[in-house]
């Protein structure tokens, strides 16, 4: 298993990724649309860190990893199948990839496909 990316949901976008920079070296970079305005690092060994603001008022701040994985859709399924809830189908981003969330025991999980 691979983290392709890292999402952080926070009400202080600034605080977290300053903390992120002074405790692991992370170099932040400008908000990415694509990514729901998440300013992204890279990760050593790959994949991305993005921290973000909640993208609605009902959003709460959250971790959530998504794993890389080769085909999304017998993901999904197979998450699915062993009881997750389904909070977001697969939706390609362009020039990111296919992404999916589902909830599972309480906790968010994401699947990406590039």
């Amino acid at each position: 298993m691979q983290i392709h990316y890292l999402e952080i949901v926070t009400k202080d976008v600034d605080a977290v990724c300053a903390a992120y920079a002074a405790t692991n070296g992370l170099q932040f970079g400008k908000p990415d649309a694509g990514l729901g305005n998440a300013r992204t690092a890279a990760l050593p060994g790959g994949g991305l860190v993005g921290v973000r603001a909640p993208m609605s008022e009902v959003e709460e701040p959250v971790v959530r990893p998504y794993w890389l994985v080769d085909d999304i859709d017998a993901a999904v399924a197979a998450a699915v199948a062993a009881g997750a809830k389904l909070a977001h189908p697969p939706m390609e981003i362009p020039g990111h990839g296919t992404f999916a969330i589902y909830i599972h025991g309480g906790v968010h999980h994401g699947l990406w496909q590039l």
